[in-house]
């Protein structure tokens, strides 16, 4: 059994041919080709090695963009967050209490790609979350709304939102102070395969819809999930996998800790994390990584923030000095430095005893850079009790993404072995 497994960005769509042993047979990439993404995917799958088996995520169109409507705003908030962390998306808006008509229009600007519609713990309060359903089933809103609050409400808010698209699932808050985002982030997953992908305006027949599986960020975090628990069943490098993806216009980190508990390596698997820091990144958003720096009091090498605003201007720029080389590496290791510090302060720094036991970068800056030992030296310094542990390694093929895919599509002994690896291919000098 062969695989094709295909991640269509918004920048560039890329390819990888692995046998069911792990073995990588192919890798290739195209540009994106949008108002036909599916142009670009044959120009990358006419470059691999023919495959049985294609699985496919994608990120093209910005991503899944994700509003929540709840009762408290701090609880709806966090719920919200929790969900989209988990789930690939971006919280683009967040609104509490019962919508009035200027709240309706607040999430309309927001341009959400999914409403999630919470609000009440199980049995409790029901008032909010009915008048909401019923201002959502009146507004002229037309994106998918996944419904997870109060499960005894739920006959009368499904009967107010009658004519929407809607998915029940169960309570995020199904009691007071306990949170349970799994159901709603597969109801999300759902959403985005069956609504959201087919109305972003990149493909123009069904084919595109039905090749793709999940979001990529979904993707990533399993792969990232299963390689945490594919080194703590090898008893390899104690503590957290950490990686970090630096692209144009975001830098993603996610975070996976897993434990050995048991003579026989059963290993357990406490919630992942994925956060998103949409102001820092390689191009569109350079300048937010020198504005971060020197607000955080990191040095920034003479001559970046020129060089930031110049890929902001010049989003296809690609290196073609070593000087420009140069200032792309800064931005990295400055972007990696401050997205970890932002990510680390959304879990509360549960890293875990050891910290990270692995740290892998990823992203077109590194996976063609030559030497990191500079941004390696970097990233100890300001990270240096998180890395204290760590052994750093670049996804230089891309393969967390694919081997995310095959995690979700049950080809789980394949995946571990793309995980493998990657952990031993991965060194970077």
């Amino acid at each position: 059994m062969t695989f094709r497994c295909l991640d269509v960005g918004s920048t560039w769509t890329k390819g990888v041919v692995v046998s069911a042993t792990g073995v990588v047979l192919g890798v290739a990439q195209h540009r994106t080709t949008p108002p036909e993404v599916l142009d670009g995917i044959d120009a990358v799958t006419a470059a691999l090695p023919p495959a049985e088996t294609v699985l496919a995520c994608s990120s093209a169109g910005g991503g899944l963009r994700l509003a929540v409507v709840g009762h408290e705003r701090l609880v709806s908030a966090e719920a919200g967050y929790r969900v989209a962390l988990s789930a690939g998306a971006k919280v683009v808006h967040v609104s509490s209490g019962m919508l009035a008509p200027a709240d309706v229009r607040a999430l309309r600007a927001a341009t959400p790609d999914v409403v999630l519609l919470v609000g009440g713990t199980d049995g409790g309060d029901e008032k909010v979350l009915l008048h909401n359903a019923a201002r959502l089933g009146k507004a002229r809103l037309a994106v998918p709304i996944v419904l997870a609050g109060n499960a005894d409400a739920r006959p009368a808010a499904l009967s107010t939102l009658a004519g929407r698209r809607v998915v029940a699932t169960d309570n995020v808050l199904p009691d007071v102070g306990e949170l349970a985002p799994a159901p709603a982030r597969s109801a999300i997953r759902e959403v985005f395969l069956n609504h959201v992908i087919g109305g972003k305006g990149l493909s123009r027949g069904p084919r595109f819809r039905r090749l793709v599986r999940t979001v990529t960020p979904d993707a990533v975090l399993s792969g990232v999930s299963r390689l945490a628990g594919v080194l703590a069943a090898t008893e390899e490098r104690p503590g957290a996998v950490l990686v970090v993806d630096v692209g144009g216009a975001t830098t993603d980190v996610y975070s996976a800790v897993s434990t050995v508990e048991s003579a026989d390596h059963a290993v357990a698997l406490p919630p992942d994390r994925r956060t998103v820091e949409g102001d820092l990144g390689m191009r569109v958003s350079a300048p937010g990584v020198v504005a971060e720096a020197v607000a955080e009091r990191l040095a920034v090498p003479a001559g970046l923030a020129a060089a930031a605003a110049r890929r902001h201007r010049e989003t296809d720029l690609v290196p073609s000095t070593s000087d420009e080389a140069a200032a792309d590496l800064a931005l990295a290791r400055l972007a990696v430095v401050l997205a970890v510090r932002r990510h680390l302060r959304m879990i509360d720094g549960r890293l875990g005893p050891h910290g990270a036991g692995v740290l892998i970068l990823s992203g077109g800056v590194f996976r063609h850079a030559a030497d990191l030992a500079g941004v390696e030296a970097g990233l100890r310094e300001h990270l240096g009790p998180i890395l204290r542990n760590a052994e750093i390694r670049v996804d230089r093929q891309g393969l967390l993404g694919p081997a995310g895919l095959l995690t979700q599509a049950g080809h789980t002994d394949a995946a571990d072995a793309v995980l493998r690896a990657l952990h031993e291919t991965g060194v970077h000098r």
